[in-house]
């Protein structure tokens, strides 16, 4: 994986607009699946992209510092042969002296390809390190939505959960109504009002029964006295002296 793919690939997940891609999907709960696969996968493509671009800096950041080291040893070098050649120049050596003075120039060239390769590298490790940083600012952004998708499917699942509670209680409330064990309980009682009705009018036609009986009871006892006075009138006495007798 090229340093321009990682960029395009982590870019892309990071600026993606997770709420939208959700809206628009026919399947919610399996788009966000697919999504928390593509990141999971992405990031460790990219963890293993961006560590292997870590390791190039850490290279080229070695070499600039052993071209530094060395340009400071080729440095040394240079003054110490040039000092030589002082001292030979000095002590009645001139042959000598020529030959550490050639040194020195050696070593200071040494010294300036040193310098060379180390001022080459410092843009490079500077792009490179500026790279890296993006790199890993991209790589949290990635976790960071990977950690929101799985939110988002926990909520996704404890919301289908619920969803799916509430439907079996309002499946449940639908069968009940169609049951209507309510009523059920109207035509019970409804027949029992008949009922009870039924007996109230059993009891009161008894009762008319029992009146009339009594009434012509009464009715025979009046029948009875009006005999009594019409014989008390046969035998010569009054109707009241009859009754009295009685």
């Amino acid at each position: 994986m090229t340093k321009q793919s990682i960029f395009g690939r982590i870019s892309t997940l990071v600026r993606a607009n997770i709420n939208s891609l959700l809206d628009s999907a026919e399947d919610p709960q399996k788009m966000i699946d697919q999504l928390v696969r593509d990141y999971t996968n992405n990031i460790a493509e990219a963890e293993s992209a961006i560590a292997e671009t870590i390791g190039n800096l850490r290279l080229l950041e070695r070499d600039h510092q052993e071209d530094v080291q060395s340009a400071k040893d080729w440095g040394n070098k240079a003054i110490a042969a040039s000092r030589k050649a002082d001292e030979l120049r000095g002590s009645g050596h001139p042959a000598d002296a020529d030959k550490f003075d050639n040194l020195a120039k050696i070593a200071l060239q040494r010294q300036i390809g040193s310098e060379r390769e180390a001022r080459a590298a410092e843009p490079q490790i500077a792009t490179q390190t500026e790279i890296v940083d993006k790199l890993k600012d991209g790589l949290n952004g990635m976790k960071d939505k990977l950690g929101e998708l799985k939110t988002k499917r926990s909520e996704l699942l404890a919301r289908a959960k619920v969803a799916e509670a509430q439907t079996k209680v309002q499946d449940a409330i639908g069968s009940i109504n169609v049951l209507d064990p309510t009523s059920e309980l109207g035509r019970f009682e409804d027949k029992i009002r008949r009922q009870e009705a039924l007996a109230q009018g059993k009891a009161e036609l008894a009762a008319s029964s029992l009146d009339a009986q009594f009434e012509s009871l009464e009715d025979l006892g009046e029948l009875t006295e009006v005999e009594a006075r019409l014989a008390a009138l046969k035998a010569g006495s009054s109707p009241q002296a009859a009754l009295e007798s009685e």
